[in-house]
């Protein structure tokens, strides 16, 4: 009864598990899987939930057991999944809860339409009179861009991001005040002509190897900023590099790989007493 089996994946290493069967997840009991010590591990869980307006929906939970708007990666490998376990047709629409996205499967790299993004201070959110675009926020040295993608993102160009202490911006910018819903951080710097090196730090997960939906918002700050120009940009974080085609109006087509790692058996007990924590 209390069984549950969820299935791992990564996308450049930042990896999910998808609940494949068993018990509904709640903050406690996701924090509990999550838990790289204590439980199963991972930067995050993807349940499957109510399709609303689309073929499928997901809900994204976060390891701090927080639930996530949107996940670049996390939609990538619950596309694959879908496609390897519910047998889901190659092209389909999923609802988040809050967002729909479009995903196309392919044999070597999952795409991902991610909609539009937003600098307009409501949508991201971030308090502000007009859109944070290289602005200063109080508390640091940073400059930032406030990007809005369904989820709230905050990037900082600079000339390296490992030459600036971007662990401790992100832990910082995370809670910034200026953010009511806590915000995603990203320090890029611009490495070529449609390239960017980038540092991820999420929002209720910490460092990450790679972000699907941070690639998406450096990509298009670099953009709005002019330090890029529009089209294919190709966004390398330590896991690897994630393709960005930022098109009219900041529309975004998210593309990279996804590998299935395994399906894991989780002990009843251990499901029983940590939904008896909960």
């Amino acid at each position: 009864m209390h069984t549950l089996i969820v299935d791992r994946y990564h996308g450049l290493g930042n990896d999910y598990l998808v609940a494949a069967e068993g018990p509904a997840m709640t903050a406690d009991f996701a924090r509990a899987v999550c838990d790289r010590h204590r439980g199963v591990g991972s930067d995050g869980v993807l349940e499957p939930a109510d399709p609303g307006p689309a073929d499928y929906g997901v809900r994204i939970w976060n390891p701090d057991g927080s639930i996530a708007e949107k996940s670049g990666n996390g939609l990538r490998i619950f596309a694959q999944w879908l496609v390897d376990v519910r047998h889901a047709p190659r092209r389909f629409s999923v609802w988040t809860g809050v967002c729909l996205v479009h995903c196309d499967v392919g044999d070597d790299v999952i795409a991902v339409d991610m909609g539009h993004a937003s600098f307009e201070p409501v949508d991201v959110p971030v308090l502000a009179d007009a859109p944070l675009l290289d602005g200063a926020l109080p508390g640091g040295p940073w400059k930032v861009c406030a990007v809005g993608l369904g989820n709230p993102h905050c990037v900082v160009f600079v000339d390296d991001p490992d030459a600036v202490p971007w662990r401790a911006w992100g832990a910082a910018l995370e809670v910034h005040p200026s953010f009511p819903n806590r915000t995603n951080v990203q320090i890029a710097a611009v490495t070529g002509r449609a390239s960017v090196d980038v540092r991820v730090w999420e929002r209720g997960a910490g460092e990450t190897a790679a972000s699907g939906s941070s690639a998406c918002a450096v990509a298009s700050a670099a953009v709005r900023t002019g330090r890029l120009a529009p089209g294919k940009i190709m966004v390398t974080m330590p896991g690897g590099a994630l393709s960005v085609d930022v098109g009219p109006g900041y529309a975004l087509r998210l593309v990279g790989p996804v590998e299935r790692v395994g399906r894991v058996v989780l002990d009843g007990d251990w499901v029983k007493r940590r939904l008896g924590a909960a």
